[in-house]
């Protein structure tokens, strides 16, 4: 039996190599919004966007030289928090394909992965999708 996916606004589909331009934080202060305003949103994340949601990127990305002593949190610690804050409201799902094509077998404990196949599903259950990246 298929799995049911919860019905939500918007679908925004993460696709490729996340940090080749700004697309990653687009994405998250996108969904971020929307759920401040209201709207139950799912992510899909596809190819090396995967790799976001890796519990081995940790809390913190590495030290930056231009401001040494300031922390920075890893896109997992973001994807986290915004998956903790908005429960029930925000859905974060990632291509198992894809996911175990890059050995990112390690993800959040909220992330579900999901066949290629049923990623229609995931469109059919939101009201608008949009599509950020490229494969």
């Amino acid at each position: 039996m298929a799995r049911q996916i919860p019905h939500t606004d918007v679908l925004i589909t993460l696709m490729g190599a996340p940090h080749a331009s700004d697309q990653v934080t687009t994405a998250l202060r996108l969904t971020q919004s929307l759920l401040e305003r209201g709207a139950t949103v799912q992510v899909w994340t596809c190819g090396y966007a995967t790799m976001l949601t890796q519990r081995s990127l940790g809390s913190d990305k590495p030290r930056n030289l231009a401001d040494w002593n300031r922390e920075y949190p890893s896109t997992a610690a973001l994807v986290e928090e915004l998956l903790t804050a908005w429960e029930g409201r925000l859905y974060w799902y990632g291509c198992r394909f894809c996911s175990d094509d890059r050995g990112a077998v390690d993800h959040l404990p909220q992330v579900v992965l999901r066949p290629p196949g049923g990623y229609a599903a995931n469109v059919a259950a939101a009201d608008k999708t949009l599509h950020l990246g490229g494969i």
